[in-house]
């Protein structure tokens, strides 16, 4: 069973999230939280696999909050996934660096944030190709951090591939598929590499890609 925390500071939305997961055999709402100080206290009471967390809220936004969630070690297995009324703006960058999972626009079709919730659910990142392609726009015109570029030396070459091909959004078996390795070795290589660069999900390792300048627009 998956648990989910809807964090959001209009009742409607989340009373319309939560009668469509409740249509869900493998999925409970835990519990409902009006703005971000609230759904944190709630994250840490109830301990939600997956807490979908608005942008903007009163008290404390969803950024912040989603930050306090990942700099919590108790709450390392909480995924969170920040929603808005915005699309793809500068929001998904701050979410990400943040420690979100993913990122949805809240006129998502019922079988995609269906979806979305379970890939969260699992570990995975929520990037679609256009996130992907906005992460590349932000970066392109931006030096490589020094300070994250020095942790990839501590990368194996075939963590360093892996990496690079989950940056440009392929899963663990495209990755096995292209690397001609299992998808549980291209699941390794994954986690190690998150772990060497203190990574809190496959979204953060996708963002310090682009901030290293390991992926640039000319490997993509």
């Amino acid at each position: 069973m998956i648990r989910v925390l809807l964090v959001d500071d209009q009742p409607l939305i989340r009373s319309g999230f939560r009668a469509l997961l409740d249509l869900e055999d493998d999925i409970e709402v835990v519990a409902e939280a009006a703005d971000g100080r609230e759904g944190l206290a709630l994250v840490k009471a109830r301990l939600p696999d997956v807490a979908l967390i608005d942008v903007q809220m009163p008290l404390m936004d969803g950024i912040e909050a989603t930050r306090c969630i990942a700099a919590d070690p108790a709450l390392a297995e909480v995924h969170v996934v920040m929603l808005t009324n915005y699309g793809m703006d500068e929001y998904v960058f701050d979410a990400l660096r943040a420690g979100a999972a993913g990122f949805l626009v809240k006129d998502i079709l019922l079988e995609d944030f269906l979806h979305a919730v379970r890939v969260a659910a699992r570990g995975d990142a929520l990037l679609a190709p256009a996130i992907t392609r906005k992460l590349i726009d932000r970066y392109v015109t931006q030096p490589p951090s020094a300070r994250i570029g020095s942790g990839l030396k501590e990368l194996t070459s075939r963590e360093r591939e892996a990496v690079a091909l989950a940056a440009h959004g392929l899963s663990n078996k495209e990755i096995a598929d292209r690397l001609v390795i299992s998808p549980a070795t291209a699941k390794t290589h994954i986690n190690r590499a998150m772990t060497k660069l203190h990574a809190r999900d496959r979204a953060q390792l996708v963002v310090l890609a682009y901030e290293s300048g390991l992926v640039t627009p000319r490997s993509f």
